[in-house]
């Protein structure tokens, strides 16, 4: 493994119409959503450790008007395709928004109403495998709408029947990449629900988790087919931070990326649970880490919420280079 890194700068540009890939995508805490395109030659990872440039403006912000909860790729993106080259964000007090990656506009908007016909926000957002649905977190619920239907028509179905199913927020959505047509809910009650995507029939519910799913400081191995016993748990620094920090398997499904609160992205063997290395990404929390689809690339974000100062406080306080940054890395 190297550990060559390009930094993203946090800043707007003129978009460009020649880059290889839009990747990677960033939600920040000023309500706004960034979008960096690789360079050229990040097809050629020689020359992209060798001709190594400090940092990059994005070629693409959107503006929200809320605070950013979570995002989700069309799975079938392809940045040669306008059609197709598009994203879900969802925000506070706000519906979900299908916007154009390529040109910024809104495409269209999933709307969801409470019992008083007031809209709700989605506190986490997901594509089927096919792209066909929208999967939407709520307080135990989920609502799935169409995607070739926007407005506000949509399935809902409460999770949390008796003492089955998750009884907190859905804060995160991860379905089957195999196409199994199984569908992972995580909650902020320490615990992971698997239902059949087809007509939401409750599978599994998996407990063990000593926090919320995106907030632990272990993430939990099972095996589907057995899911008595936990396989094993893998560390990562979380304790004090509240953020949700991502974890991500490589695309041939041996080994996982995780960063923390310790700046720390830690790379585990997945058919073993043994560590097997680690890398200083940032001196700050690394809350986001995920690997190129094809390419021997990864992508880290960090950060943490900074307060304002008094207007009095003598002391010269600066963000540092690897401070509040997306970095991409280099894997051998």
């Amino acid at each position: 493994m190297t550990v060559e890194r390009r930094e993203e700068e946090e800043d707007p540009s003129q978009q460009s119409t020649d880059a290889t890939a839009v990747w990677p995508f960033l939600s920040c805490d000023d309500n706004t959503i960034r979008l960096f395109h690789l360079p050229e030659e990040a097809s050629y990872i020689d020359q992209l450790a060798s001709d190594y440039q400090d940092s990059y403006h994005s070629n693409l912000v959107i503006n929200e008007a809320e605070m950013v909860y979570d995002y989700c790729w069309y799975p079938y993106m392809c940045s040669s395709d306008p059609t197709s080259s598009v994203f879900v964000a969802t925000t506070r007090d706000h519906p979900i928004h299908l916007w154009d990656a390529t040109s910024g506009q809104l495409r269209c908007t999933y709307r969801a109403y409470n019992d008083m016909d007031e809209i709700t926000a989605a506190l986490s957002v997901s594509f089927n495998s096919s792209g066909t649905k929208l999967f939407a977190g709520y307080n135990k619920m989920l609502r799935v709408f169409d995607v070739h239907r926007p407005g506000r028509d949509f399935q809902q179905f409460s999770l949390h029947k008796g003492k089955d199913g998750p009884s907190g927020i859905v804060s995160s959505i991860a379905v089957s990449p195999s196409h199994s047509g199984m569908l992972a809910l995580g909650s902020y009650n320490q615990s992971t629900a698997l239902y059949a995507e087809d007509n939401m029939e409750l599978l599994y519910v998996l407990h063990g988790q000593s926090g919320g799913i995106t907030q632990d400081s272990y993430i939990l191995c099972w095996d589907v087919r057995n899911t008595v016993d936990i396989v094993y748990k893998l560390y990562r620094s979380t304790e004090n931070t509240n953020q949700r920090v991502s974890f991500d398997i490589e695309p041939c499904g041996r080994h996982l990326g995780a960063g923390g609160e310790d700046g720390l992205v830690h790379i585990y063997d997945l058919q073993s649970g043994q560590w097997i290395t680690a890398f200083q990404a940032a001196s700050d929390t690394v809350n986001g880490f995920g690997f190129h689809p094809h390419l021997p690339l990864a992508a880290s974000s960090s950060g943490n919420r900074r307060f304002s100062l008094p207007d009095n406080f003598e002391e010269n306080w600066n963000l540092r280079g690897d401070e509040n940054c997306a970095s991409i890395w280099t894997f051998g």
